[in-house]
């Protein structure tokens, strides 16, 4: 293959994963399609159980778990918080969402918004409340960070935290930097130090 070739080749790579990553990252856009009329219904829909001291969904379909988006939706929009919070307590992140939803009359994502921003930083989003109680303007919590060009950007960043602590556990285990500082810090605490330099 000459030069040229490899070029070619290259670049042809580089417009598919360009091509990828933005179809990637419309696929968590919001819908504009959805129209926000149903959202007085559904705090009908959403009720408590006494018997059981749960909240539940008449329309699971159209309410339920799942009906909007999942877990990594919640990463995405506000970070690791929530994120494991879905991943290990479900059924507590569910009964909130639920709950919010009878209470302020909304629809699943925007409540779902709502807790994530709750679960990341429970004072900001108290106090965004009262500023929007006070007149200022309402945050759309529902789609926070969820651009095109800032799902690549949060991908890309993600990439290289997970590959930066990975290499640094892997070169640790592996008796790389970690051992080496470890040894130094034992030679230096017990006074044994064959150079004759303590630093």
């Amino acid at each position: 293959m000459s030069c040229f070739q490899n070029h070619i080749a290259f670049m042809v790579v580089l417009v598919t994963v360009a091509t990828l990553s933005i179809g990637l990252a419309t696929a968590f856009s919001p819908n504009v399609l959805k129209s926000r009329s149903y959202s007085t219904s559904l705090s009908m829909a959403v009720k408590f159980d006494k018997a059981s001291g749960k909240w539940y969904t008449d329309d699971p379909e159209k309410e339920g778990m799942g009906s909007s988006y999942g877990p990594i939706g919640s990463l995405y929009r506000a970070g690791p918080k929530p994120f494991l919070q879905r991943i290990f307590n479900a059924d507590t992140y569910d009964q909130a969402v639920l709950k919010y939803m009878a209470q302020d009359g909304c629809d699943r994502k925007e409540a779902q918004g709502n807790m994530d921003a709750f679960l990341d930083n429970p004072q900001d989003w108290a106090y965004q409340k009262l500023q929007e109680q006070n007149g200022s303007f309402k945050k759309d919590y529902a789609n926070a960070n969820m651009a095109p060009k800032q799902v690549i950007l949060s991908t890309v960043w993600g990439f290289g935290v997970i590959y930066f602590f990975g290499n640094l556990i892997y070169n640790g285990i592996q008796g790389g930097v970690l051992t080496d500082s470890f040894e130094r810090t034992m030679e230096l605490l017990s006074g044994d130090d064959s150079s004759g330099k303590l630093f």
